[in-house]
């Protein structure tokens, strides 16, 4: 919800709701129900995939019981955020519940500090869904290359991935020109390319007789595991990048001003996809324990789907994996470009980015961030490490959900926000909860992820991550001296 200066916080929600109602908000199109918002999200529960062997190395089967643990902190947080999705309906998920709270009312100055901190959070937002279209291309093009011998032969790995990129980046952005609605019809088609394999997958062990209990129930944890400082830290790094995957879900609400009626669309579409998640996470990291022990995994720490479907499906299977994941990738970058690019929108409407990337299309499309975000990840993808860019985008999910839980305590305890309409509501005392997570992933998860880099000798992926959201400071400055000229412009004009 835009600030306009002179006009108190309940006014302000008022001419929130006649945009909702006039299907006006700030210039995105209300189009979308909850099943649509549902359809783009479910890439979520397919960000598993790369982690399965990375979880299983350093926790064995109990990175089945992180997985539950971490969709519950799911629950947790996104009952807070299904609050502020509709206490704010023209907020764009977390950048925008962050940049509504954490301003000054009728501010008359130059710099709002307080803005800063809820831009910062949305751009940490950006930088932890923006990056996922490389990492997911270069994904596609190892697929790519072990497919396709033929390819194989023609191309490199990084050639296959970087034309990956430019296909499916231009295809989204074809595909997303008319509006939202449009990408979620793509997220149907999708979804059913890439849940009924992946279904069969999981559960077709479980009939064949591939799945051994005793894979699970006699691994729980590493022979050399102690409950000491050092493991205590690398255990709180792997909910960081658990949460990165398992907590996504919170990605349906940021499409609040787009929806018809987001006071009931947010809501339902947040926790069908958080009920989908939690069945998705569990079986397969069960399935893929239970068919290929933790040496199988160890032995195929990228790709172990691939021996699941040949165990469970025969030589045929390991294609059909193969195909099923590039669809699940394509879909799971849909996911992360529409979210990215409405990140981007919000900041720009707020005044915390440049004006220019608040320029919709016609259909309410942010064509130009979406076309700068594919230019960049373009950029990323010549750099080859999708696990490097995956830890540094961790940071950034990190930040950007603890600000997001204090913005709802803030939001809660606050007198002119406290008294604000809300459709829906959390249960009572939740203020608490999202305080209590809000700690856990500033500073418990973030120092987490950072001691996990430099165990990994990953020192690179912290610097990235620092420097990227460092990068935000300077561009906030130039945003709000931009708003503040023009500003003026528009006051001598008037």
């Amino acid at each position: 919800m835009e600030k306009k200066e002179g006009v108190d916080w309940q006014h302000a929600q008022q001419c929130s709701k006649v945009v909702c109602e006039t299907g006006e908000s700030g210039g995105l199109e209300r189009s979308i129900d909850w099943k649509q918002g549902l359809a783009i999200a479910l890439g979520v529960p397919l960000l598993i995939l790369p982690s399965i062997g990375y979880f299983a190395g350093y926790l064995w089967s109990a990175a089945i019981i992180v997985w539950g643990l971490s969709v519950f902190q799911g629950f947790m947080q996104n009952l807070a955020y299904g609050e502020l999705a509709t206490t704010f309906p023209k907020a764009s998920g977390l950048p925008g519940f962050a940049q509504n709270v954490f301003k000054t009312p009728n501010y008359k100055g130059k710099y709002d500090k307080s803005k800063l901190i809820g831009g910062f959070s949305a751009w940490g937002y950006w930088f932890a869904w923006n990056p996922v279209l490389a990492i997911y291309a270069i994904l596609i093009g190892f697929y790519l290359h072990s497919l396709f011998p033929a390819l194989a032969n023609t191309f490199s790995q990084y050639q296959l991935s970087l034309l990956a990129g430019i296909i499916i980046f231009g295809s989204l952005i074809l595909v997303s020109y008319r509006g939202v609605s449009s990408g979620a019809m793509a997220g149907y088609i999708l979804a059913a390319f890439a849940f009924i394999p992946l279904i069969i997958i999981a559960l077709a062990p479980y009939i064949s007789g591939d799945f051994v209990i005793t894979n699970v129930t006699g691994n729980w944890l590493p022979t050399d595991w102690a409950w000491d400082f050092h493991h205590i830290l690398i255990l709180l790094g792997i909910f960081a990048m658990a949460q990165w995957s398992a907590c996504a879900w919170e990605t349906a609400a940021i499409y609040g001003p787009e929806y018809k009626n987001p006071g009931t669309d947010v809501p339902k579409a947040l926790f069908a996809c958080g009920a989908i998640c939690l069945l998705a996470f569990i079986i397969v990291q069960t399935t893929v324990t239970g068919v290929l022990g933790i040496d199988g995994i160890a032995n195929a720490p990228i790709d172990p789907m691939l021996p699941v479907a040949q165990a469970a499906l025969g030589d045929m299977g390991s294609t059909v994996a193969i195909v099923m994941l590039i669809a699940a990738m394509v879909l799971i970058i849909q996911t992360a470009y529409l979210g990215s690019a409405r990140a981007m929108h919000s900041m720009a409407v707020e005044g915390n980015l440049p004006r220019v990337f608040g320029k919709v299309n016609a259909h309410g499309t942010p064509v130009l961030a979406m076309v700068v975000i594919g230019i960049f990840n373009l950029g990323l993808i010549s750099m080859g490490t999708p696990t490097a860019i995956l830890a540094a985008s961790a940071i950034g999910y990190v930040c950007a959900n603890g600000i997001s839980l204090f913005a709802y305590v803030k939001a809660k305890a606050d007198p002119h926000l406290a008294s604000l309409d809300r459709p829906f509501k959390a249960p009572g005392g939740w203020k608490n909860v999202a305080l209590m997570f809000g700690f856990f992933n500033l500073p418990l998860c973030l120092i987490g992820i950072v001691y996990l880099n430099s165990v990994e000798g990953s020192w690179f992926s912290t610097g990235i991550g620092i420097l990227v959201l460092g990068l935000y400071i300077p561009m906030w400055y130039y945003s709000q001296h931009e708003t503040h000229v023009a500003k003026q412009v528009k006051s001598k004009n008037t």
